[in-house]
């Protein structure tokens, strides 16, 4: 007795299809499962038996081999049981399974035969349209994610029970649908962290507003509690809406790493991704032992990585984003396994200017001296510093700032602002792989960042006082045609270079 029902497994932030094969043997008792299963593969033996028997259906006493193909390929996740309880089910003439190869399933079954949600639900419903199945078969908790695919019916399922007869066509049930647009297009954006609630603090606003709007990396420096982690969990309220493209890649990662939520099938909203400074180089940039997961810098793409107390972080830890900075990914190698995770993220980082926090106040005494400071600031690499864009200074509020009733400007209207430069951007790299000017190659920076007479003068007399490197060069450019897009230049002009050459702080000796 056989039979094949079609399933998928995850690797990476992709599915790929997987055939469960089905043969039961009149041999003694067994059940085994084969094809290279993952230990919560092997478990499903027990889920499955206690599932079928639960669910009023008759399990098989004979030797039961599973299969699942390509057997060269390891498979991981609770996800398989489903299939492989129908693959038994249809194998003894439960329902007929050659009427079942139009479909893919997947779900987690609990021991009285109940489906629990699975990992991964949009990337396997893109599978499975793209491999040319017509219905896909799991648990009604991921219906609403996996119903952002159109084109594909989606089925969902409450137990085995209602899967079986569902099969034998004794229920109906109709297939999950939601517009993807129409539900993407919803106006339901809100602002929970607003500018306008910042006091004082005008020349780091409008550095955050060049960097949202060219997708620049940033640093702030400045004392304890002079606002720096106020005004980074605000920059994602001034960055640009999420394109349908990059919502359904950024679901794709979160859903994968098991962070989606059933009432949210769809992130909107930029991710916003705060470590603390205690974690690991593997859970930054994704690893483990036995299933190679996203890792923080994963989960900020097309978003924001927050590093508080940039100096606080292990050294090791800092040195492994400078390959995913400029690459835009990150390529995790293993003995038996690569897997290859986009890494498109905004780095915004904060720190003290000394290790006591107290150099640069006026109202403190620093007890810190040049080479502590030297030191300090040492923990954080030259090439590091290199690839961020933007070195800004955040000194301590005073007083009348922070009491005046003057309400500054509201995220919404800097955002408009940060959308227009956007829209400029989009136009000039339509025929190119970049999205934002900090995504420009060097041969697009010649291109679209030509300088005058003027600026190339001043250009020449900062690298040469402030010892730039070519990196650097580079990022002064790129932050110059962000600050003339904002301003609608068509050409860089010489206050834009000023004012990108006035963003890197740490270029010079800063402890001095």
């Amino acid at each position: 007795m056989y039979s094949k029902i079609n399933s998928a497994s995850i690797v990476g932030i992709n599915a790929f299809s997987v055939e469960i094969e089905t043969h039961l043997d009149n041999q003694l008792p067994s059940f085994t499962v084969v094809g290279l299963p993952d230990s919560a593969v092997k478990e499903s033996r027990e889920r499955v038996t206690a599932a079928i028997k639960n669910s009023d259906l008759i399990f098989p006493n004979k030797k039961i081999t599973v299969n699942l193909a390509p057997a060269d390929v390891r498979k991981e996740g609770s996800g398989f049981d489903l299939p492989i309880a129908l693959g038994i089910l249809a194998a003894i003439g439960t329902f007929d399974y050659a009427l079942s190869q139009d479909m893919m399933a997947l779900g987690e079954l609990s021991l009285e035969g109940l489906l629990r949600p699975i990992h991964g639900a949009l990337s396997i419903a893109m599978e499975a349209k793209e491999k040319g199945f017509r219905r896909l078969l799991l648990p009604e908790e991921n219906a609403p994610e996996a119903s952002m695919v159109n084109g594909i019916d989606i089925i969902p399922l409450k137990s085995l029970r209602d899967a079986i007869d569902y099969l034998n066509n004794e229920i109906q049930i109709e297939p999950f649908y939601t517009d993807v647009y129409k539900y993407f297009e919803s106006d339901d954006f809100a602002i929970f962290f607003d500018m306008k609630d910042v006091k004082g603090q005008e020349i780091v606003k409008r550095a955050l507003e060049v960097s949202a709007a060219g997708g620049h990396n940033l640093l702030m420096i400045g004392p304890p509690g002079s606002g720096k982690t106020m005004l980074a969990k605000r920059i994602t309220s001034i960055l640009p809406p999420l394109t349908i493209d990059e919502s359904l890649e950024t679901t794709r990662i979160h859903s994968v790493s098991g962070f989606m939520q059933s009432d949210l099938p769809l992130i909107k909203t930029r991710p916003f991704r705060s470590p603390h400074h205690t974690i690991s180089d593997a859970a930054l940039v994704g690893g483990g032992m036995n299933r190679i997961r996203p890792g923080e810098i994963s989960l900020a793409h097309h978003g924001v990585l927050f590093l508080d107390e940039l100096p606080e972080f292990a050294r090791n830890v800092l040195e492994v984003l400078r390959q995913p900075l400029e690459d835009k990914k990150i390529i995790i190698s293993r003995t038996k396994s690569t897997i290859e995770y986009p890494a498109n993220f905004m780095l915004i980082c904060s720190m003290n200017p000394c290790p006591c926090g107290n150099f640069g106040d006026p109202t403190k005494d620093c007890s810190c001296s040049p080479p502590k400071i030297q030191s300090y600031l040492g923990k954080i690499s030259g090439p590091l510093l290199d690839r961020i864009d933007i070195h800004v200074e955040v000194p301590a509020v005073k007083y009348e700032e922070l009491s005046s009733k003057r309400v500054g400007e509201s995220s919404k209207t800097i955002r408009e602002r940060v959308v227009k430069a956007r829209q400029v951007q989009q136009k000039r790299f339509e025929n190119s792989h970049s999205f934002k000017n900090a995504d420009m190659s060097s041969q697009e920076i010649k291109t679209f960042c030509e300088l005058d007479e003027k600026s190339q003068n001043l250009m020449k007399m900062a690298m040469t006082k402030l010892g730039l490197s070519a990196r650097a060069y580079d990022r002064i450019l790129k932050v110059s045609r962000t600050i003339a897009d904002l301003e609608a230049s068509d050409k860089i002009q010489i206050t834009h270079i000023s004012e990108a050459i006035q963003y890197r702080s740490l270029d010079r000796e800063y402890w001095k």
